[in-house]
């Protein structure tokens, strides 16, 4: 099978990554629907008073601000996510198109690796804020994953990939 072309491998990818876009946008939508309700809710707090949060042994009431934070992260990594694969998209039409070194890939890249490496130091930030605002619970601290900066870099490094077949094509249109 062929990976790049009309009816390849590519253009099957990019069906799923427009399914997933339209999922992550629903998500997004319900993600500020609850907000909007929490906000809502606070102003009448006996609403949400009984919602309780378990941490390990410990339970702790979970105000509209705590509710409210928690829906932010929610909505801020679904967003980060939706940036990526929106990205992504992107790079796998000009794959389906036949155009892998189209210029505009090597900036999807590198967004899409800034946006891998603010959502895994956003989990350090969660982390961070839940302690500071929750200080009786038992929060487990994020390791760190080597995994998650490997991705990263392979990101970058591809996007140099890209940007030096660009180069090379351009170079390849001008000779005669």
């Amino acid at each position: 099978m062929r990976a790049l072309g009309p009816g390849s491998v590519s253009s099957f990818l990019k069906i799923i990554l427009d399914v997933v876009f339209i999922a992550l946008w629903i998500g997004l939508g319900a993600v500020t629907l609850m907000m909007l309700a929490a906000i809502l809710f606070s102003f009448n707090p006996q609403l949400i008073d009984d919602i309780t949060i378990r941490t390990g042994s410990n339970e702790i009431q979970a105000g509209g601000p705590v509710l409210l934070g928690g829906l932010a992260a929610a909505g801020l990594y679904l967003a980060g996510v939706l940036v990526i694969v929106e990205r992504l998209r992107r790079i796998f039409s000009t794959l389906t198109a036949g155009d892998p070194f189209h210029p505009e890939n090597v900036r999807r890249l590198r967004v899409i690796g800034l946006v891998l490496a603010g959502l895994e130091i956003g989990r350090y930030v969660v982390y961070t804020v839940g302690v500071w605002a929750l200080p009786g619970a038992e929060i487990k601290q994020p390791e760190f994953s080597p995994t998650a900066w490997f991705s990263v870099l392979v990101v970058f490094v591809l996007a140099e990939v890209f940007r030096e077949g660009a180069r090379l094509r351009r170079e390849a249109e001008l000779t005669i």
